[in-house]
């Protein structure tokens, strides 16, 4: 398959300067760029997925009147949270 070319950018000679400060030994801007857009399409497929599944969990509240206690909820948070620092060893 052929690569495709993203589409130029004008910028600040300011923000230009601070992205090459950033960039890490042998990186270049190209590089830098394709993995922040790859990066900002994986944040935005998981930003739409949180909110498709945000939208059925209200719209089942709302049809059924169901829910989890805010306790409940915070309790399941906080064992989640724990089991992950112990396995990190914090």
């Amino acid at each position: 398959m052929k690569s495709a070319v993203l589409p130029q950018v004008r910028v600040e000679p300011a923000l230009r300067a601070e992205l090459e400060s950033v960039l890490q030994p042998g990186e270049t801007m190209t590089d830098f760029v394709e993995a922040t857009v790859r990066n900002a399409i994986a944040f935005r497929r998981v930003q739409t997925a949180f909110h498709a599944r945000a939208q059925a969990a209200s719209e089942e509240y709302h049809r059924t009147g169901a829910s989890v206690p805010v306790e409940t909820v915070l309790k399941r948070l906080q064992s989640k949270l724990d089991a992950k620092r112990k396995r990190l060893g914090r």
